[in-house]
């Protein structure tokens, strides 16, 4: 053990240190800016960290200030449709353009456009028994509603959707869904 006293100990071991770390300086020198450059974004990251469970904190405390609606009342979903209202598919403009008669045929005089031909009586697809509405349904209608049918409804809107429609998705779908059952049983 050393007689000297402590703060000669500590002030000799700091000029060591000191010269330790200058003789080592050509060999930090070269890393030096990426090391400063790693400090300054863990330093940003950290603060970016702090700010963010801050805003998390801010959000529990005025959480009960605030009641939040289930489901906002301009949002529809497909699920929400009312089944006595049929949604009505969309109509291209083309489709109103190629039954318009010309305005020659009309002495000059535009007509209303009322989406069929002269003439010609408009005949909506009859609707399946099994499932009202279905000729109107997207597929993510028919897959919500399909586990409530039996396979006799299933086989009815199949055969529906051949003779009119005979959209591959529907199609598949309606029979995987019968194989489904009938397999189960």
């Amino acid at each position: 053990m050393s007689s000297l006293p402590f703060p000669v100990r500590v002030a000799a071991g700091l000029v060591v240190t000191a010269v330790e770390e200058v003789q080592a300086l050509p060999r930090t020198i070269v890393g030096l800016p990426i090391t400063a450059a790693s400090q300054v974004l863990q330093l940003s990251m950290r603060a970016q960290q702090v700010v963010t469970e801050l805003a998390i904190k801010g959000d529990t405390a005025l959480e009960g200030a605030r009641p939040v609606e289930e489901a906002p009342s301009w949002a529809r979903f497909d699920d929400d449709t009312d089944d006595r209202t049929p949604v009505l598919p969309r109509r291209s403009p083309f489709d109103d353009a190629a039954v318009a008669p010309s305005a020659a045929a009309t002495n000059g005089h535009p007509r209303p456009v009322t989406g069929t031909p002269i003439g010609v009586a408009e005949e909506a697809p009859p609707t399946p028994d099994a499932l009202p509405g279905y000729e109107t349904m997207t597929i993510a209608q028919l897959r919500a509603r399909l586990r409530s049918l039996s396979v006799d409804q299933l086989t009815e809107l199949l055969a529906w959707e051949s003779a009119h429609a005979d959209r591959p998705p529907f199609v598949t779908m309606l029979t995987n869904r019968i194989a489904t059952l009938t397999a189960e049983s």
